[in-house]
């Protein structure tokens, strides 16, 4: 049985839930658990005075109810096991992640699985901005694992990228894949302004086009099938995760940059989108 908190507090201070997963709870008894610290605003309060708590998560499962939207930090830092959030959340969502699975019934704000490492994040809504991408200060972000936002995302997706895949069903901010590195990130609806901007290398592939010109940064390389493009969909395929019926499987028209960081990215768009 899976250890359940329902979320019973009313109160417009922010809560901030950093190392309460289930790998860490699941050595804890149920009274240990109610009587874990974290922070209300600047102050700490016990867990069991926000959430009503029951069931046990010896089997690392965890579920956490209500409207999380003012609740940050779920799911930060976690190793293992599975973390279901039925409800909306707030800032950095699964932050750090470095192993397990995070499931979202609802939307997210800022910085969700920013810094992750592993694992395997899903959010059935929106993201908010700098989905995947660095801390502010960080020259680093996304590093491994898959991030999967069904819905639409905000600016910054892929900040500072270095590894791993980032795949987004609805409409992507300006700047996706700033300062990208290394991974790839999936958009199949449109993509707005600057996307690609300061890349190195790594790959963005904008299935559902773009809503301006590319930076001129970005040279057209040509049109090719690629393999890897197959193999690319039959993977998100796999993850029960909606194209909305976009195609990777089909020629691209490949642009090549940013030139402005001597970079050798690859920005993947739709042959019938260019003009």
């Amino acid at each position: 049985m899976p250890l359940i908190l329902t979320y019973t507090a009313r109160t417009p201070i922010p809560i901030e839930l950093d190392g309460v997963t289930p790998d860490r709870l699941a050595a804890f008894a149920h009274t240990e658990i109610q009587k874990l610290t974290v922070f209300e605003g600047n102050r700490k309060v016990a867990l069991g005075e926000l959430f009503t708590i029951s069931g046990d998560a010896t089997d690392q499962q965890l579920i956490i109810q209500g409207d999380l939207s003012g609740v940050h930090w779920i799911g930060a830092g976690m190793r293992a096991g599975y973390l279901r959030v039925e409800g909306s959340a707030g800032r950095h969502l699964g932050s750090g992640l470095a192993g397990g699975v995070i499931e979202v019934s609802g939307s997210v704000q800022g910085w969700a699985g920013a810094e992750m490492r592993r694992g395997l994040i899903r959010i059935s809504g929106n993201a908010g901005n700098c989905a995947g991408g660095a801390l502010p200060g960080s020259i680093r972000g996304m590093t491994g694992g898959t991030l999967l936002i069904h819905g639409n995302c905000g600016d910054e997706a892929g900040l500072c990228m270095r590894r791993g895949l980032i795949a987004i069903a609805g409409s992507v901010g300006e700047c996706a894949g700033r300062n990208l590195i290394a991974g790839t990130l999936v958009a199949a609806g449109p993509c707005a302004r600057r996307a690609g901007a300061g890349m190195r290398r790594g790959t963005l592939v904008l299935a559902g086009g773009c809503t301006a010109e590319l930076l001129p940064g970005f040279s057209f390389s040509g049109q090719l099938q690629l393999t890897v493009m197959r193999l690319l969909e039959r993977r998100l395929q796999s993850l029960q995760f909606p194209l909305a019926g976009a195609s990777l499987n089909r020629c691209q028209a490949v642009w090549r940059g940013d030139l402005a960081s001597k970079g050798l990215g690859e920005i993947l768009l739709p042959v019938d989108s260019i003009a």
